[in-house]
């Protein structure tokens, strides 16, 4: 579920709930599901947690989820898959919900996100590499009728070679 600039500018400048054409909009908790693929059951868990602290109720006590709520969903699910942990949402939640003493804290927050995704990407990236070698490895076998053979192939040695001397220019290489 990703999130376009403006709606991220709209839920960082604090706007709490949605309004469509002038009109506010309102998603029962099974429009919230078909819309974002979550279950009933994390997003109760996500409110219990304090992650969804706009929801609003309607006026017969049922949950009545905002543009706006289904935007801070996606910055939930964005933040978890960076690998925070819900109290670490809340966190963030907190310090939003403070205000702009707090800007300092997001920042920090978000930077320490983006260099921790940075090195995950780099280390998937050879794993990657790892696997794309080994597929080269097998299509040559193949071709040849033996693995045998295709260990001896000069190219998939050098490919080899570069890939555990320096993975990371693996890429560059088999490109």
């Amino acid at each position: 579920m990703a999130m376009d600039n403006t709606a991220q500018n709209d839920c960082e400048k604090g706007k709490e709930r949605g309004v469509h054409g002038g009109k506010a909009m309102s998603y029962s908790i099974g429009e919230v599901v078909k819309k974002t693929g979550l279950s009933v059951h994390t997003l109760r868990y996500y409110e219990k947690e304090g992650l969804l602290p706009f929801v609003q109720k309607n006026k017969s006590g049922m949950r009545a989820y905002s543009d706006m709520d289904l935007q801070w969903l996606t910055m939930i699910e964005c933040l978890k898959d960076s690998g925070l942990q819900i109290k670490e949402i809340r966190q963030y939640i907190d310090w939003y919900r403070e205000g702009d003493s707090t800007l300092q804290q997001r920042l920090k927050l978000f930077r320490s996100r983006r260099e921790a995704v940075e090195k995950e990407m780099k280390r998937l990236t050879v794993v990657l590499n790892k696997i794309h070698f080994k597929e080269l490895l097998y299509e040559e076998a193949i071709k040849q009728g033996s693995l045998d053979a295709a260990d001896k192939n000069p190219k998939l040695l050098r490919l080899k070679k570069k890939l555990f001397e320096s993975p990371d220019d693996f890429d560059k290489v088999t490109g």
